[in-house]
């Protein structure tokens, strides 16, 4: 009797999902092979509503459907957006946010603090860049995708927030920090001496071009006649605000290009007529994304050159799909090239002059420039003797001599 019942069961579900896989299938043209694999997830969709031991709601399961197909790519970057994950993503790129004040990388499985933001609660509380997340709440990271720690890590200001850090050479930390309203200016810069200036981008927000092309005339008016641009721990954002500030630095022709899977091609410029001074650009192994889209873009012109590490390899783009129900998805579509053709993605950009740091300094993003910072004081050096000899543009050899 029970082997029947079962049969009847398994039967109804057959049917219902057959009915409604017809109609969808005739309503989308697909052909039988995609009817197959579509009507397995109608059977198995009709088959745990029908039988599961608790009622469960249509909604969650379609959702669950969909973030298990974007996990099924194994892309750090692609993740399925739940409402309230989706309303904070677009509320990030502003420049002011709710959180603790740190940006986070997503690599090879793992979380990690690539930059702190100066006098946040993260910053007050001792955390460092290259720090491991490795729980959130008492919630292990391993169990979350890359978009539930986000959401896990930020919400309403002023509630608390758990984090158990893993800080190479010691043993795993806890910190207690409070949630707060970040707001970000993601440009600063001074005069070194009486002809280089050295600027620090954090970050590329909305604002990020408006806030180089100001602290940039500044600059010159100071007597500028080289310039350190600092990148490191620069975790990227806008892509359209990176290629503002290209268009004050990078001589005229492609920044970066965008190609699709399908081979179509969208290129960004620069219509600077010639670069007007010698650059140095400071990375490391936490500057990614639009900031070594921006390095690359100076490295091939060879309008600067490149002091410190490799950078974190972010070479992908993603975009937002709003979907139906306050929701969307954040999906790996392309992947940017720099102007000489080559795909950072997962290889970074290489220094032309390597300096490595063991340790990041903890207040990368100050403007102190007399604590000794080895990478700096090379590219000090190198500007210095650029200045010396007239030049903008660098020669093959130059850093080599």
């Amino acid at each position: 009797m029970n082997k029947k019942i079962f049969g009847g069961i398994i039967l109804t579900a057959l049917i219902s999902a057959a009915l409604t896989l017809g109609l969808v299938c005739f309503l989308l043209g697909l052909n039988s092979s995609n009817a197959l694999d579509l009507g397995r997830f109608f059977v198995a969709m009709r088959f745990i509503e029908g039988n599961y031991v608790q009622e469960v709601e249509r909604g969650k399961l379609i959702d669950g459907a969909i973030s298990g197909m974007v996990n099924s790519l194994n892309d750090p970057h692609s993740i399925y957006l739940a409402p309230q994950l989706y309303s904070q993503l677009r509320a990030e790129t502003s420049g002011a946010f709710g959180g603790i004040g740190v940006y986070m990388g997503f690599k090879n499985g793992g979380v990690q603090i690539m930059s702190v933001i100066p006098d946040g609660p993260g910053f007050r509380a001792g955390l460092l860049a290259e720090d491991q997340i490795l729980a959130v709440d008492g919630y292990p990271v391993d169990e979350m995708t890359s978009g539930e720690v986000a959401l896990r890590i930020r919400g309403q200001v002023g509630t608390p927030v758990e984090l158990l850090i893993h800080r190479e050479g010691s043993e795993d930390l806890t910190f207690n920090l409070t949630r707060e309203s970040i707001h970000t200016r993601t440009v600063a810069g001074k005069m070194i001496d009486n002809r280089l200036g050295y600027m620090k981008i954090s970050n590329f927000s909305e604002n990020t071009g408006d806030e180089f092309k100001s602290a940039l005339n500044e600059l010159k008016n100071s007597g500028m006649k080289g310039l350190v641009l600092d990148l490191r721990q620069n975790p990227g954002g806008v892509i359209t605000s990176c290629v503002e500030v290209a268009g004050e630095i990078v001589p005229a022709g492609t920044v970066t290009s965008v190609i699709k899977r399908d081979g179509s091609k969208e290129v960004y410029t620069s219509d600077l007529p010639a670069a007007n001074f010698p650059i140095i650009v400071l990375l490391d192994r936490n500057s990614a994304s639009a900031a070594e889209l921006l390095a690359g873009a100076l490295q091939d012109t060879k309008a600067a050159i490149i002091v410190g590490e490799t950078s974190y390899g972010k070479g992908s783009v993603q975009t937002l799909i709003p979907m139906a129900h306050n929701d969307g998805l954040k999906l790996t579509i392309a992947k940017y090239y720099t102007p000489n053709g080559k795909c950072i993605d997962g290889v970074g950009v290489s220094p032309d002059v390597e300096i490595k740091i063991p340790a990041p300094p903890h207040q990368m993003y100050d403007l102190n420039l007399d604590s000794e910072d080895l990478q700096l004081t090379k590219a000090e050096e190198l500007l210095n003797h650029q200045v010396d000899a007239g030049k903008i543009l660098f020669d093959d050899n130059f850093w080599k001599e």
